[in-house]
């Protein structure tokens, strides 16, 4: 019995992305990035109604992960597992998926405010190196928490991680950056971390945008405390400098 309905799931999973405009879909998504159903439907080339349709057996299957953001709703690959079998069958197929590119504007794509915390690809690689020194912990994909060394970090750099959890907002979550597609580090330790930023010169703010810049202290210090090379000029392309990415963790 238990053989049978195994079948029967690798069965379903098999045909949901033996459908080529699925398959169009999934691939594109290999790249990390999150994207609209508008988007997908264009790269499957398809209607729009037909790649809801679409994602809407995906997202059955639990073969992708609906983000709503605002007004707006993007879809990435589930987790990590559907990750390396898309990439076991592109092997095999001897495809690669096609590349993500941001048509944000440099200034903003680079680093900007998104509601009181940083955005942008500064804003991402901050993201993905705590992540990855374990520094922040991830909580089921939903929330972080600070591990010993995280709030060591935090707390070098005078933010008060213990009294900002107490606040009636989320202390720290992923927020999926609209230019990159990938999360940055919202909630109140977001917020805490930019306005720490701006207070110590690391980062400076445009009065008539949401555009940030990053000073030359703010590059030594982002070297220094994050181990980061934030060398990165506006214009130029950070595609490849960038961490592991949103739902392959």
């Amino acid at each position: 019995m238990n053989a049978q309905h195994h079948d029967l799931g690798v069965s379903q999973v098999a045909a949901a992305i033996a459908e080529p405009a699925r398959t169009r879909m999934l691939c594109s998504l290999m790249d990390g990035h999150a994207r609209t159903s508008t988007e997908l439907a264009s790269i499957a080339e398809v209607s729009a109604s037909t790649a809801s349709a679409h994602l809407a057996k995906l997202k059955e299957l639990a073969l992708v992960r609906l983000h709503v953001q605002g007004r707006h709703r993007y879809y990435s690959l589930a987790d990590k597992r559907v990750a390396q079998a898309l990439e076991a069958l592109m092997v095999i197929g001897q495809n690669a998926a096609p590349a993500f590119v941001p048509r944000t504007p440099d200034r903003l794509q680079f680093a900007r405010t998104c509601y009181d915390h940083m955005a942008g690809t500064l804003a991402v690689r901050l993201h993905d190196r705590m992540l990855e020194a374990g520094w922040l912990v991830d909580v089921e994909g939903q929330a972080y928490r600070l591990s010993e060394s995280g709030e060591a970090l935090f707390q070098a750099l005078g933010i008060d991680a213990q009294a900002l959890a107490t606040q009636r907002r989320r202390f720290a979550c992923p927020c999926l950056d609209w230019s990159m597609r990938r999360p940055h580090l919202g909630g109140a330790l977001g917020a805490a971390l930019l306005q720490m930023a701006l207070k110590r010169q690391w980062l400076s703010q445009d009065l008539d945008s949401r555009a940030l810049g990053l000073t030359a202290i703010g590059r030594k210090e982002m070297a220094r405390r994050f181990g980061i090379n934030a060398h990165l000029e506006v214009g130029e392309s950070s595609e490849n400098r960038l961490a592991p990415t949103l739902g392959l963790r």
